[in-house]
C-alpha cells in the first residue's frame, strides 16, 4: 500500500506541515504501507526543504528505510519502509 500526503492546501501553515507529515509517518508504520508520496509543491523550494530537514531529524530518520527525491518532479518526494 502506497499513501499520498497533498501539502498544497497547508503550505503556510508551519506546525501543521509538521503535525501532517509525522501523522502520516505513523499511519504509514501502523499498516506497514510501502511507501510515502509527499507533494510539497514545486514554489520556490522552501516547502520541500522544510520537509527533507523534518525528515533527517535523529529521532525520525530511523523511522523509514530510505528517502528519496523525484528526479523528473522537483515537487514530490517519497518516504519508502521496509518491513521484515
Amino acid at each position: 500500500m502506497k499513501l499520498k500526503l497533498d501539502l498544497h492546501d497547508i503550505y503556510n501553515k508551519g506546525d501543521k506541515i509538521d503535525s501532517a507529515v509525522l501523522e502520516m509517518i505513523e499511519k504509514a508504520i501502523s499498516i506497514k504501507a510501502e511507501s510515502i508520496e509527499i507533494i510539497p509543491g514545486k514554489g520556490s523550494g522552501q516547502l520541500k526543504k522544510r520537509v527533507i530537514r523534518l525528515l533527517s531529524r535523529k529521532d525520525i530518520k530511523p523511522l523509514y528505510h530510505r528517502l528519496e527525491k523525484d528526479e523528473n518532479n522537483f515537487g514530490r518526494i517519497y518516504i519508502h519502509f521496509k518491513w521484515r
